[in-house]
């Protein structure tokens, strides 16, 4: 019989999730089954707790539950426990060990499949919720000059600002703070491209950026990657690398394995236009 692994989540219609985990098993020779299970509102718990018993050996999670799979841990690793939310679980010995590997799969990809280099660098990152928290750590570790965190409520981006100013350079601050750019990067880690808005930013945030990085994925130019080009930022990228390159850390992280990424970021990429 074949391990069992899943993705929790809720929607799930568009899940890339169990054809690049199916994609990596055979890769890499690995006996597993990946499924997606769409949770209903409230009952991510029951559901999680049936997959167990059905022997479940790991899972990833996305919205709406990332905060409750990370408090029905018992184990936390640092990542998680800074970002206060789980995007993947594993099951071992009776209990439940959570990791975040959003940020790890977004400086991943900047640095390998983009080439470029987060250290010394000043990243600029729009946003303060689950994305901006998952991705903090793994930037701030990867040495860069400054990160400076902007959200709408800057009482939240001065927390995050407080929760890991010890671990880098963190400024923080509103919209009304962002004079001209002064950064060579800048990523969207707000929930604006969901929705077809832009962040209230003017082309001044691009002045100097070499990379505009947008979270989501799949959507070709989002407003927010309209205006970087607009304003002739070099590179322009969206979160499907980081999507891949998560799901391997996580897939190395039950496995002890991981497979090559290149092959399904070239599968899955929507191309910018």
């Amino acid at each position: 019989m074949n391990d069992l692994y899943a993705v929790f989540g809720n929607p799930l219609g568009h899940t890339k999730s169990p054809f690049i985990h199916g994609e990596f098993a055979r890769q890499t020779a690995q006996n597993l089954d990946y499924i997606a299970i769409e949770a209903s509102p409230g009952g991510f718990a029951a559901s999680l707790d049936a997959f167990k018993i059905l022997g479940g050996k790991g899972a990833n999670v996305t919205a709406p539950f990332k905060v409750e799979a990370f408090a029905l841990a018992g184990d936390r690793c640092q990542r998680a426990e800074l970002a206060g939310a789980s995007n993947a679980l594993k099951f071992e010995d009776g209990r439940i060990i959570a990791e975040n590997f959003d940020g790890v799969g977004l400086v991943a990809d900047i640095r390998e499949n983009l080439c470029t280099p987060l250290r010394g660098r000043r990243v600029l990152m729009l946003g303060a919720g689950g994305a901006a928290r998952g991705a903090a750590l793994p930037i701030l570790e990867a040495g860069p000059a400054s990160l400076t965190i902007i959200n709408r409520t800057v009482a939240k981006a001065h927390a995050l600002r407080e929760r890991f100013s010890s671990f880098g350079d963190i400024v923080s601050g509103g919209y009304a703070d962002l004079g001209a750019g002064d950064f060579d990067i800048v990523i969207n880690a707000t929930s604006a491209s969901l929705r077809g808005e832009l962040p209230p930013i003017t082309e001044r945030v691009f002045a100097r950026a070499g990379l505009a990085y947008e979270l989501a994925y799949g959507k070709g130019l989002t407003p927010f990657l309209k205006l970087a080009k607009r304003s002739s930022v070099d590179r322009l990228a969206d979160g499907v690398g980081m999507l891949v390159e998560q799901a391997a850390a996580a897939f190395a992280w039950w496995r002890g394995i991981r497979p090559a990424t290149g092959p399904m970021i070239e599968k899955i990429t929507v191309p910018l236009i």
